[in-house]
């Protein structure tokens, strides 16, 4: 598996994830089956996407992107779509996150 198959692997488990997380929202706690099955089956398709893209990248760095990047776009999906309410004191924890993951990344990066 190449690098830039591994990096889609991983968009694709943040995609999946995110898709997860929302219809765990809307089975309103696994009472409705649909988004109830719809979240096990993102589930299921992101971890394997996951473990793909762990073949390529280090694990440190999958796992951080991948629940750094998928808290902040589900973040975004529920104050947007869901209308949950959103604060400073949030907004700076989102951001700190995102730092946090690019440190990860920077700090295992390699420079020639």
């Amino acid at each position: 598996m190449t690098i830039t198959q591994s990096w889609f692997c991983l968009a694709m488990a943040i995609f999946f994830g995110v898709l997860g997380t929302v219809s765990m929202k809307l089975s309103q706690g696994l009472k409705k089956w649909k988004p109830s099955v719809s979240l096990a089956i993102f589930y299921i398709i992101s971890f394997i996407a996951l473990t793909l893209a762990i073949k390529g990248i280090d694990m440190s760095i999958v796992y951080a992107i991948w629940s750094g990047m998928g808290t902040v776009l589900v973040a975004i999906i529920g104050f947007f779509i869901f209308k949950e309410p959103i604060t400073l004191r949030k907004i700076i924890s989102l951001l700190l996150i995102v730092v946090g993951v690019f440190g990860i990344h920077l700090n295992n990066a390699t420079f020639s």
